[in-house]
């Protein structure tokens, strides 16, 4: 199987490109020549014809009949062939013919100026000239002067011989420089493809213990790859980082299982170290199930949070339906409600008409349940958090939650949404959880076609919003 190549591509377009080139060179230069040569024989040809006429002389006496004086004869154009011609007069006809003249020739005047014809295999090119006055001017002529019709006829030999050296010479030539355009061709075609192995090596040095991709001065100043290689370090960039955050994901979650695992393996193992009555065995196993469960809730939040990222990257496709935003919202409300009724707080919904979009409404009420229960943990007793749905505009509703918490601190905000990470280390998993519901509101918005962001206030509370893209509902 042959290898698309671009270097032989472009080897070969340029190659044929030259041969092109000089065909057409060769046969421009050799028409070119022929055309000249052939002008240069017609000239010639004419100022025989001529030569010929002014030979016709009148007659002494006053009949006005004309006579050939051949002393004068010019040379043939071609030493090698004779010339042919023929005089024509306007009164008696044919006047004269060459001495050379083929026995069985017949050319008879014709209406062109110039054509070719071939005699025992010699080619021949004939001029005709009409109406050439008889040059011979004597005074006291009372007679009517006559005109002379002349033809005139060279071989062509010599011309072709000219035209086929000229042509061996342009082709000569035109191969060499062919030749020579070729090599700096194929030179520069190769130096030019030099930054792409270049980068092709460097690349190829990419690893997980290297991101960088190390490139020479001179090859970020050629214009034409520059896109390539702002792309290609992007690219890699995104990668290091998504590398990095499945490596850190992996090392948060084994950190997060460690913890239920061994606290449930050393009440197990304490419980099988001495024989113990019914009851100590039960408080043993209820505490062995509340392990469990939270081993169980960590991983139910690893699964969504795995699934919403597939969601968002497109690898599930799920057939959903238009539905209302305001019952999500609703329905996230009513959820919390005991939970801030237990520190006296309240929350307030605020709506601005249907907000209708294509999504699964559990998905919805995962996100604003996960964002209220936030606002409520870390609002002081008797706070009010407000959540807030309003259209934007035709195409775009926003989502706000808005709490009059501690905030969130400047250094913490751009890691929020981050998975496993908690702001204050001191946060347990009964009041931070497990750092997971911010990064799984974050990829289902995103699976959605839209985006969440944090704004927050020391001392102030935190906003966070939400920008989700409608559906017509027609």
């Amino acid at each position: 199987m042959r290898h698309n190549s671009i270097q032989r591509r472009l080897i070969a377009t340029v190659v044929l490109s030259h041969c092109l080139l000089t065909a057409g060179l060769v046969l421009t230069g050799v028409f070119y020549t022929y055309w000249r040569v052939r002008s240069s024989l017609d000239t010639g040809m004419q100022a025989q014809a001529m030569s010929v006429a002014a030979l016709v002389r009148y007659n002494e006496d006053a009949s006005g009949n004309v006579y050939f004086d051949d002393s004068l004869l010019p040379s043939s154009i071609d030493p090698n062939h004779p010339d042919l011609f023929e005089v024509w007069t306007e009164r008696s006809g044919l006047l004269v013919r060459s001495a050379h003249w083929p026995t069985g020739l017949q050319i008879s005047p014709r209406a062109g100026d110039h054509w070719n014809f071939n005699w025992d295999g010699t080619p021949y090119r004939a001029l005709r000239l009409p109406h050439v006055p008889v040059l011979d001017r004597e005074e006291g002529k009372t007679f009517q002067p006559q005109t002379l019709t002349i033809l005139y006829a060279a071989p062509t030999i010599h011309l072709r011989q000219q035209v086929k050296t000229a042509g061996i010479f342009i082709t000569a030539v035109s191969l060499f420089l062919l030749a020579v355009s070729g090599v700096l061709a194929l030179r520069g075609i190769r130096r030019g493809l030099w930054p792409l192995e270049h980068l092709a090596r460097e690349a190829a040095l990419v690893s997980a213990q290297n991101w960088e991709l190390r490139l020479p001065a001179q090859l970020e100043e050629v214009e034409e790859l520059r896109p390539l290689t702002r792309s290609m370090t992007g690219m890699l960039e995104r990668l290091r980082h998504s590398f990095e955050q499945q490596r850190e994901f992996l090392g948060s979650a084994a950190h997060e299982l460690k913890t239920p695992v061994a606290v449930l393996k050393s009440t197990l193992q304490s419980l099988l170290q001495r024989p113990r009555d019914r009851e100590e065995y039960r408080v043993g196993l209820e505490h062995s199930l509340e392990d469990l469960e939270r081993l169980e809730q960590l991983m139910q939040w690893m699964l969504r949070l795995a699934r919403a990222e597939q969601w968002a990257h497109g690898a599930l496709r799920r057939d959903l339906e238009i539905i209302d935003v305001n019952a999500t919202c609703e329905a996230a409300v009513d959820r919390v409600r005991n939970l801030a009724a237990a520190s006296n707080t309240a929350v307030r919904l605020t709506r601005d008409g249907p907000v209708p979009l294509r999504a699964d409404p559990e998905d919805l009420h995962l996100v604003w349940t996960n964002l209220l229960e936030n606002a409520v943990r870390f609002s002081p007793e008797g706070a009010t958090i407000e959540i807030m749905v309003a259209r934007r505009n035709r195409d775009l509703a926003q989502i706000t939650v808005t709490d009059q918490g501690a905030g969130i601190p400047p250094e913490d905000l751009p890691h929020v949404f981050e998975r496993f990470y908690r702001g204050d280390p001191s946060r347990s998993r009964s009041t931070g959880g497990y750092g997971l519901g911010l990064a799984i509101a974050k990829a289902l918005i995103e699976a959605y076609g839209g985006q969440i962001s944090a704004e927050s206030t020391p001392g102030k509370g935190t906003r966070m919003i939400v920008e989700l893209p409608l559906t017509s509902s027609n």
